[in-house]
């Protein structure tokens, strides 16, 4: 089976889908990724952004990712690239990968980033292509989908969970490769509040730890 994770920016990708991604690469099947956007001048140095490059890099290569894909969009500015190309672009992936389900970022989330992604993300989706995918998953991104203003549009409502009881520990090494996107606790961005979080949602199904997903398609 082959699993593609889309995520706006590096490391966003760990906060949501970490520990499934991992799951699913021990149980044997092939996951892709793909980051949308990069940093550029003069909001992000070149060095700061070839950092988190190569902790991408790293991180994947921990969990067994068969291949990531850069999309180089703008980084906090993607509603200033072409929409079009987005969607094209996100559809090249999805043609070469032909993923059997596919994890997409919440579109209420706070960063504008997310939202743009999340919907350009369902053009290329669109069940009219000759290759379908079974299911299309969205997930929360701790600090981005808990911090947007409550309302019954934006908000995250979980209604399917992935156990990673076995896979929080590799989930958390594989997030401590983003040195640079780190903080210590209690700020969101830090190891004690990712691993509180799938524990929390891990109490919701009655085991010590899982990741949540709303579904959005499933073709039976």
């Amino acid at each position: 089976m082959n699993v593609l994770v889309i995520a706006p920016h590096a490391d966003d990708e760990i906060l949501g889908v970490g520990g499934t991604i991992a799951k699913y690469v021990k149980e044997g099947h092939t996951v892709y990724i793909c980051i949308a956007s990069r940093g550029y001048p003069p909001l992000f140095s070149d060095e700061y952004v070839e950092s988190i490059i190569k902790e991408a890099i790293a991180c994947h290569k921990l969990l067994g990712v068969e291949k990531t894909f850069f999309l180089n969009f703008p980084a906090a500015m993607i509603e200033k690239a072409d929409r079009n190309e987005i969607n094209d672009k996100l559809y090249d992936v999805i043609d070469e990968v032909k993923p059997d389900i596919v994890f997409v970022p919440h579109y209420g989330d706070m960063q504008k980033d997310h939202e743009i992604i999340a919907k350009s993300c369902m053009v290329a989706l669109r069940p009219k292509y000759q290759h379908k995918v079974k299911a299309i998953y969205s997930y929360e991104t701790i600090s981005e989908t808990e911090w947007n203003i409550p309302h019954a549009t934006n908000t995250f409502i979980p209604n399917v969970y992935i156990d990673i009881c076995d896979y929080i520990q590799t989930k958390l090494e594989a997030m401590a490769q983003y040195k640079s996107q780190l903080s210590d606790f209690p700020n969101a961005r830090s190891l004690e509040a990712l691993e509180a979080l799938a524990r929390y949602r891990g109490s919701t199904i009655n085991v010590c730890a899982a990741e949540s997903f709303a579904l959005i398609r499933q073709i039976m």
